[in-house]
């Protein structure tokens, strides 16, 4: 099948087309096996650009330094110009990742790599680099190659643990927050690992210096998450609003908010949901991709940003890119269902059920997967298919409902059989990604090794844990696991692989099934209360559970519940179980009991 889904996007691949953008003196081409063709043939290089609707420097890049005559003459005379969206290609986006926007790529016609750079490239600057390329053909630096020997095991090395413990300690900023750096932006993984150590003082303040940090990203007046801050401090953040940064942002105030139970992060959850319905949410429920850091494209918006509701609109309202994503939509999804569970409040849940249901309605493919777009000129992509799974796997954890869980179970599945590597192990980004092979990436990895594992907590299928287990075995590698600054979510990985979630079931009525009339599910008030408080147990890695027994047996029946004349809750471990709880604040006082047990990794270490 992998085979001829690829014979199905080089069928629709389109013909070399012009990309030029107005008032530029640039031929841009698509991404396509035909560019690359034409640039072996004409003994050119290919320029590889990524940019992005929102993106600040990209609109600065088209007015200086693609306007510029020479660097226009150079490209000409030596260059076939290829120009990619980032949002429509999230393969090429996660390959090039660490390169920001605009990210540009110089390869051969064969695809070599030759050159990298990130971000706004001047015109003199520019024209240096073409022509000492255009001198010296040659890779920059070496291709890093894949480890010899791979991980046999998906359990993480003591050694690496520790060295992971300590970049994490090493790059967190302990005086303003979020990472140390120029570019000033909050490590969400490191925010959650720190958040399940309660015991541990240092994890703490990481947590909450992370929690505070974020909030001054949050536009005060519309609400919502700029991307990034500079100058070293959070005084001067890039105004663009990415869906999966509001996805990103929203989720860890959620998490944060259940641990901790601080109003800010509330507040801050209500600042985001507000920005996402007003600004970026269609009206089919769905949610567009981004909005605009410029009010007029390649002009700083500083002053803008900071003007009230009514000048603001006065002066106008910046782009709305309206693509819509299955990638975005199950990020948002994910993040308003954990927002959801934290709160209780009953919109967050609406809003992720009305984008999910859109996206099974309007990017499910046959066997399971998700699409990226209506049409995609590739993929399809792995990162759609993750943020899908995720999705629908919180809303299985929101509503009990089993629905959710055979829809997790069937993207699980499509992931298994179409983007495993054939003789590594991990998932590549995309089933064909055209001229450029694809690629595993880190973070791809890490969040499918965690949604699967979760996922086969909650249906009891293996399969699914052999999912989890081989994308492990891609994180554990050393030469992977290490090769970034700091990658906590690799930690957050290994934990939740090498334990039990916290387990909740409520036992009682989801519906009064009499009531037909109504035509309307009508919970049992007891059970609901029960379920309600059950999902605000303070933790990330939890599977609750909601279980009416006329719905047979449950998908993972590795615990006996007693039948009882009411509802009741039950915490379990290990195929052990708490005795019935029926209260929901006591259920709330023995969540605080557990969580308080044990030391925690950062405080055992030096």
């Amino acid at each position: 099948m992998k085979k001829q889904l690829a014979a199905l996007w080089l069928a629709l691949l389109l013909p070399l087309a012009s990309l030029a953008a107005p008032g530029t003196l640039i031929d841009w081409q698509a991404y396509s096996p035909q560019a690359f063709a034409r640039a072996k043939a004409e003994n050119r290089l290919i320029l590889l650009e990524l940019e992005a609707v929102w993106c600040h420097w990209c609109h600065v890049m088209d007015e200086k330094t693609w306007n510029d005559p020479q660097v226009a003459a150079t490209m000409r005379q030596h260059f076939v110009a290829v120009r990619v969206d980032h949002d429509a290609r999230p393969d090429l986006a996660e390959r090039y990742r660490d390169y920001g926007w605009p990210a540009l790529i110089i390869l051969d016609g064969n695809g070599q790599e030759i050159v990298k750079r990130a971000g706004y490239i001047a015109p003199e600057a520019m024209q240096r680099l073409l022509t000492t390329v255009i001198g010296d053909p040659s890779p920059e630096s070496p291709t890093v190659a894949a480890p010899t020997s791979w991980a046999l095991s998906p359990l993480l090395a003591e050694a690496t643990a520790r060295e992971l413990e300590a970049r994490l300690v090493a790059t967190h900023d302990f005086a303003l927050g979020g990472l140390i750096g120029e570019q000033k932006m909050v490590d969400r993984d490191a925010t959650e690992y720190a958040l399940q150590q309660q015991n541990n003082p240092q994890a703490l303040t990481i947590a909450r210096s992370n929690l505070a940090a974020a909030r001054q990203l949050v536009d005060p007046v519309w609400g919502g998450i700029y991307q990034y801050s500079t100058g070293g401090n959070w005084a001067h953040p890039h105004y663009e609003k990415l869906g999966f940064i509001q996805a990103d942002y929203l989720r860890m105030f959620a998490l944060g908010y259940a641990a901790l139970k601080d109003p800010r992060d509330r507040q801050a959850i209500h600042q985001t949901h507000h920005y996402l319905r007003r600004f970026l949410q269609a009206p089919d429920g769905s949610f567009y991709t981004s909005q605009d850091a410029d009010l007029k494209p390649g002009q700083h918006a500083g002053h803008y940003f900071a003007l009230g509701d009514r000048q603001r609109r006065q002066l106008g309202i910046p782009n709305v890119d309206r693509h819509i994503y299955a990638r975005e939509n199950g990020l948002i999804a994910n993040a308003l269902a954990e927002a959801y569970m934290a709160t209780g409040e009953p919109t967050l849940l609406s809003d992720a059920i009305a984008a999910t249901t859109r996206m099974l309605a309007t990017r499910r493919l046959p066997e399971g997967g998700f699409s990226h777009d209506t049409k995609d000129s590739g993929g399809p992509y792995l990162a759609d298919n993750l943020a899908m799974l995720r999705a629908l796997l919180a809303l299985h954890s929101a509503t009990g409902d089993r629905q959710w869980l055979r829809e997790a179970s069937a993207t699980a599945g499509f992931i298994a059989r179409h983007f495993a590597q054939d003789k590594a192990p991990g998932y590549l980004g995309a089933v064909s990604s055209g001229p450029l092979p694809a690629v595993a990436s880190l973070d791809e990895n890490l969040s499918l090794a965690r949604a699967a594992n979760l996922l086969f907590h909650y249906s009891g299928e293996r399969q699914h844990r052999a999912l989890a287990e081989n994308a492990m075995r891609y994180l554990v590698t050393p030469e992977v696991a290490l090769s970034r600054l700091s990658d906590p979510g690799i930690l957050l990985a290994a934990h939740e692989l090498a334990s039990d979630p916290a387990h909740l079931t409520v036992v009682g009525q989801r519906d009064d099934r009499a009531d037909h009339a109504a035509r309307q599910r009508v919970a049992d008030p007891a059970a609901l209360s029960l379920f309600r408080t059950a999902m605000r147990w303070p933790a990330s890695y939890k599977r609750i559970e909601w279980w009416d027994r006329r719905d047979g047996p449950l998908t993972n029946a590795d615990v006996n519940y007693p039948t009882l004349s009411k509802a009741a809750a039950y915490v379990c471990t290990e195929g052990r179980c708490s005795r019935p709880v029926v209260d929901p604040a006591e259920l709330l006082g023995l969540a605080s009991e557990l969580q308080g047990q044990g030391a925690t990794a950062l405080e055992t270490r030096p």
